[in-house]
């Protein structure tokens, strides 16, 4: 059976259990003896990774690791305290206000955040296909459901472009299809955060909203198209890999690890003239780095084995560090005064 498809049977079985009362099943989850880890997709191959070799090496089993997306992951997380409910949860953005109250809500009251390193989210396509340079501003037409009207710039409309040389007369003819992240994606809140909203506010029949009505502001800014131009194609990133690969005609957007890895097939867009290399994700030139995080519940060291000794290996030189294993996976490392920082998070997380 495969390990990484066992965690959301366990959740469906934990919930019948909690309608039902199997004694058997809560017998069960008192015996676990395994690290169960939940969130980001983008997360998911680098922690996968180092819970195979931490495992192997520190002499303890591999902790299951499930790829639920950032948002799904921590609301598992914040499910409660217990067996049936994950030690640890995966971040491809810091924790909304509205879920830590929700775990505080279900009495997972201590949430320790650790950073583990860096990524930064990418638009690729296939190598078989022209490459795109591609700014802010021509993301924001390409993918908002709403855009200001090419004719009336102070009137907003639902958005008319179906190409992408429509959107910039330097793009090449080819029509609009962008496969991404749902919304229970990090990666998803990013780049309204970060994209469409940067653009937004220097839209001027938008910028004006922003003062009057902020929420109405973030609805108009941060809501995709739905009208097939983007694609919302699940969790799975190493599926969007393949399906660029199979249509040339479609760019996806994902982790940088994703990219590292399939270099032979696919390519990057510049965004601003700045491409996605490690150097540019590391200092934050790129315009769409992001941290890595992963949350953890100090309470689940009394029951789980190991908790603490694989959240400190996690963030050894040995495995997060500069010259680390998880550098082939794509994650860009601490800077030195971070790492330190999240050393001390650890620690904490371990007392």
């Amino acid at each position: 059976m495969n390990p990484n498809r066992w965690f959301p049977s366990l959740v469906l079985a934990g919930l019948s259990c909690a309608v039902l009362n199997c004694a058997a099943f809560a017998a069960d989850l008192t015996q676990r003896s395994h690290i169960l880890i939940v969130g980001s997709s983008t997360a998911y191959p680098i922690v996968t990774a180092a819970a195979e070799d931490i495992g192997r090496a520190q002499g303890f089993t591999a902790p299951v690791v499930e790829s639920t997306g950032t948002g799904g992951g921590i609301k598992l997380f914040c499910s409660g305290l217990g067996l049936a409910t994950p030690d640890i949860t995966m971040a491809s953005r810091s924790m909304k206000d509205s879920e830590r109250t929700n775990c505080t809500r279900n009495h997972v009251n201590d949430v320790r955040e650790i950073r583990i390193g860096y990524d930064g989210i990418v638009f690729a396509n296939s190598k078989s296909a022209p490459a795109f340079e591609l700014t802010k501003r021509d993301l924001y037409l390409a993918l908002a459901r709403e855009v200001p009207s090419p004719s009336d710039g102070g009137k907003l409309i639902p958005n008319p472009y179906q190409t992408w040389q429509q959107v910039n007369p330097k793009l090449p003819n080819q029509r609009i299809r962008v496969l991404g992240p749902p919304p229970t994606s990090g990666t998803r809140d990013i780049l309204a955060e970060r994209l469409l909203e940067s653009v937004c506010v220097e839209t001027p029949v938008l910028s004006s909203l922003q003062r009057t009505d902020a929420d109405a502001f973030h609805q108009r800014c941060q809501t995709l198209r739905e009208d097939g131009a983007f694609v919302n194609a699940g969790e799975n990133d190493a599926r969007i890999v393949r399906k660029l690969v199979n249509d040339p005609e479609a760019i996806g957007i994902f982790g940088y690890n994703f990219l590292d890895r399939n270099r032979d097939r696919l390519q990057a867009a510049s965004i601003d003239g700045v491409l996605p290399e490690f150097a540019q994700i590391e200092s934050g030139v790129y315009a769409l780095s992001r941290p890595l995080f992963i949350y953890v519940k100090p309470q689940h060291e009394r029951i789980v084995h190991n908790l603490d000794t694989f959240v400190e290996a996690l963030l050894s030189p040995q495995i997060s560090g500069p010259e680390g294993a998880l550098i082939e996976q794509g994650l860009i490392p601490l800077a030195p005064a971070e790492r330190r920082q999240s050393d001390q998070q650890a620690g904490q997380a371990a007392r």
